[in-house]
């Protein structure tokens, strides 16, 4: 063998070695990727914090205010008051004279009282009314005429409209499963409470609250700013989404099969919604052309906190900073009645973030295409991240150039907690009519919460026959 055939027969093996080396490199990398995203939590994703686990790192994304823990001073803090008519006055004198043992009639002078009060819960028990309709006879013609029993009255034997609250308080407000509901109601009053009753007041209540649901729709409608999100629950043993659309007066739930565009369209809500959409990028939110849409910038801090922590990479960490010090200006710029910031700053803002972009598109080029590779070429975590920041700027800025829009969608995050709660204690919804009827009711309940209603009350409208529609202005 020549030595020219033998440097072209080294030259093919190091190529071909090479090209090995470069397929394993790239294997290692992608491996060590899915390792990096098996480790993300909740402070770096978008998981919630329960999937951290007990070993998990409290570590917070917001800054230390220099305050100590506790109370601050001017703080009014909360304290036991006398009322000023109590509703028993209870007076204790004494017997005799603690000088001179005379003894102290009733009628002898009191100079001074001194009040303490001591406020508890009446006596538990169930107060029954009973109705009679009196057939009288006329001392005129002599037929008999028949009273009639008043609309809370409609057989033998019922209960009444506070209890069935109550009831369906413990149920949809606080979560409590059927069964110890029924336990409750029979250690305070005796109770024997069929499951199915149970049911049936919350499918009433749910019907009764049919119009209220529409009106409710229609003002979150005509939202300027509104919030949307949606999670994983069971029903029926299969998986459906729970969907939220909520402002800080409003909120409607709705359960779906889908998760997309399908069931905004069925719920009815987004497809004709012209205000500002905030959500978490979820692209069939952004199908809807007629809303202007604003991201929530907790989910890129998040991405971001991963990137500098996993990757070292300096532009994440910057541009967390740059986000986290937009979102001060802003805040302050708020409190100060401002309507918008002043123009240069925004300016400047908006260069300092095109920047960062391209200094991460730079660190992080696209991959490129081997010889015989076909399909979409996979990419980094930080190229997808820059390049959704990229494309989606005016909604990941939208806050900074309306201060009415809100930095993050916690708004929704936290409507939905109370789903993920329910899921928690009972594990699923067992049919449709108990799903829909719990989110009908808890849209109902959340609104009026929202807007400081006592809830309970509320609930003895529905069946009293006197609904109490929340304020939709």
């Amino acid at each position: 063998m020549s030595a020219d055939e033998r440097i072209a027969e080294l030259e093919a093996l190091f190529a071909q070695l090479r090209e090995q080396v470069d397929a394993l490199v790239a294997r290692n990398a992608a491996l060590e990727a899915q390792v990096a995203q098996a480790q993300r939590d909740s402070r770096t994703s978008s998981k919630p914090p329960t999937s951290d686990g007990l070993a998990r790192r409290t570590k917070s994304l917001r800054k230390k205010s220099g305050k100590k823990a506790g109370g601050q001073i001017g703080h009014p803090g909360e304290t036991l008051h006398l009322v000023a008519t109590p509703d028993e006055i209870v007076e204790h004198g004494p017997a005799r004279c603690a000088h001179c043992q005379t003894p102290l009639a009733a009628t002898a002078l009191v100079v001074a009282r001194e009040r303490r009060q001591v406020q508890e819960l009446p006596a538990v028990r169930l107060r029954v009314s009973e109705h009679q309709a009196l057939h009288v006879c006329c001392p005129v013609c002599a037929q008999v005429s028949m009273g009639v029993f008043p609309a809370a009255a409609p057989s033998r034997a019922q209960y009444g409209p506070q209890l069935r609250a109550l009831a369906i308080y413990l149920v949809e407000e606080q979560l409590l499963p059927f069964g110890r509901v029924q336990q409750l109601l029979g250690d305070l009053f005796g109770l024997r409470l069929g499951r199915g009753t149970l049911v049936n007041w919350i499918q009433r209540a749910a019907g009764v609250l049919a119009p209220v649901e529409t009106q409710l729709k229609a003002a979150l409608q005509g939202a300027s700013v509104l919030h949307n999100d949606e999670t994983g629950v069971r029903r029926g043993g299969q998986l459906a989404r729970a969907h939220v659309a909520s402002t800080s007066r409003l909120t409607h739930y709705a359960i779906h099969p889908k998760r997309g565009r399908e069931a905004t369209n069925a719920i009815g809500i987004l497809p004709d919604f012209t205000g500002v959409s905030v959500h978490d990028g979820w692209q069939p939110y952004q199908t809807h052309t007629h809303s202007r849409h604003a991201l929530c910038n907790i989910h890129h801090l998040r991405e971001l906190t991963f990137l500098d922590e996993q990757y070292q990479q300096t532009w994440a960490k910057d541009l967390k900073a740059l986000l986290l010090e937009m979102k001060q200006c802003v805040e302050q710029a708020r409190a100060s009645g401002a309507a918008m910031l002043p123009l240069p700053l925004c300016r400047a803002f908006h260069t300092c973030y095109h920047a960062l972009l391209a200094a991460g598109l730079t660190a992080n080029p696209p991959p490129v295409r081997r010889p015989g590779q076909r399909g979409r070429l996979r990419q980094s975590p930080a190229r997808n991240l820059l390049e959704r920041l990229l494309v989606g700027h005016k909604a990941v800025l939208a806050f900074l150039d309306d201060l009415t829009i809100p930095f993050d969608n916690n708004q929704a995050e936290r409507d939905l907690r109370t789903l993920k709660v329910q899921q928690k204690v009972s594990g699923c919804f067992r049919s449709d009519t108990g799903a829909h009827a719990f989110m009908r009711l808890r849209s109902y309940l959340s609104t009026l919460r929202k807007q400081r209603q006592a809830l309970l009350d509320a609930l003895r409208t529905v069946f009293a026959g006197q609904l109490l529609y929340p304020d939709f202005a």
